[in-house]
């Protein structure tokens, strides 16, 4: 429960992140109380971050939650900084359409949540992009993106775009349309700085990844969860983001080509910082990458099967 003394402080909060369990009624009815009351003294408020602890209820859609959240992003007209990852509910169009009306400064935007739906279409997405021109970090569902918000995100007057997070991870997104890779080389050579952050899971297909995998893509972290081949993903980056990948994360199951491709990546990405393969590798992928990439600092590469939690190994 919220300390009473809290609200009479409100107009100082400027940064906030929320942490509560929406199973337990008392811990979610002090969110939402926080989070209406804040909608009514926003002056100040420039970065909020929600986070869900525990179990979420079955079939809870968490309309209470967004209400609230709604009417919070409709009066921060300050507010730069939004980070949705940690609700476990349906986002939709409806909220990134508020966002975009009412958050103009907004800076970063991370709607890369855990939903096994996806309701927020490409048109709220551009719609947001038009109204916010100076965002530079950005997390969405693949289904999200559309070929127009890349162009949008590549257009001359557009202010420096710095960090792009893609989770592919339900249906909509295995049916989502390709992203050409023409329109990925036009907004690496606008912003050459920027960094994508890619997560492919189970609800993939192999032929969706042929799709999400494009060439020109800068990608920086490139985590690979998925339900079919693993190898050919390896091998792809290990070709064709050599000079932009920094962290690998591969939860696959053991095999020798497997190791192979992984060795063929530590021989090619030399500027890697971590690597996390969740499944026994062979000592020789161990090796690689600890000779080729001199920038790792930690790894998960474990030669036996040993009790989960696996934890990762910090390089000196």
């Amino acid at each position: 429960m919220l300390p009473p003394h809290l609200f009479a402080c409100l107009d100082h909060i400027h940064n906030l992140r929320l942490e509560f369990e929406p199973s337990r009624e008392p811990s979610r009815r002090a969110a939402t109380d926080l989070l209406t009351a804040l909608a009514g003294r926003t002056p100040g408020l420039r970065g909020l971050c929600l986070e869900c602890r525990g179990e979420k209820p079955l079939f809870d859609s968490g309309r209470d939650v967004l209400d609230s959240l709604h009417a919070l992003c409709g009066a921060a007209g300050a507010l730069r900084h939004l980070d949705l990852r940690g609700l476990p509910f349906t986002l939709d169009d409806a909220l990134v359409l508020q966002v975009a009306l009412g958050c103009p400064e907004l800076r970063s935007l991370f709607l890369d949540n855990g939903t096994l739906v996806g309701s927020v279409g490409p048109g709220s997405v551009l719609e947001l992009l038009e109204a916010c021109p100076r965002l530079r970090a950005l997390g969405l569902h693949l289904a999200s993106l559309s070929r127009t918000a890349l162009e949008a995100l590549a257009a001359p007057d557009r202010s420096p775009f710095e960090f792009l997070a893609l989770r592919c991870a339900c249906p909509e997104d295995a049916r989502a349309p390709p992203l050409p890779n023409d329109a990925w080389a036009a907004l690496s050579r606008r912003h050459p700085g920027l960094a994508v952050e890619l997560e492919l899971e189970p609800a993939l297909p192999g032929e969706s990844v042929t799709r999400v995998l494009q060439p020109a893509v800068p990608v920086a972290a490139l985590r690979l969860s998925l339900s079919g081949d693993t190898v050919g993903p390896v091998r792809f980056a290990a070709h064709h983001y050599a000079a932009t990948l920094r962290a690998l994360e591969v939860r696959a199951t053991s095999s020798a080509e497997l190791d192979t491709a992984l060795e063929e990546l530590a021989a090619r990405c030399a500027e890697l910082r971590e690597v996390h393969c969740f499944c026994v590798v062979r000592a020789s992928v161990l090796h690689s990458f600890r000779a080729h990439c001199p920038h790792l600092r930690s790894y998960t590469l474990k030669l036996t099967r040993e009790p989960h939690p696996w934890r990762p190994t910090l390089v000196a």
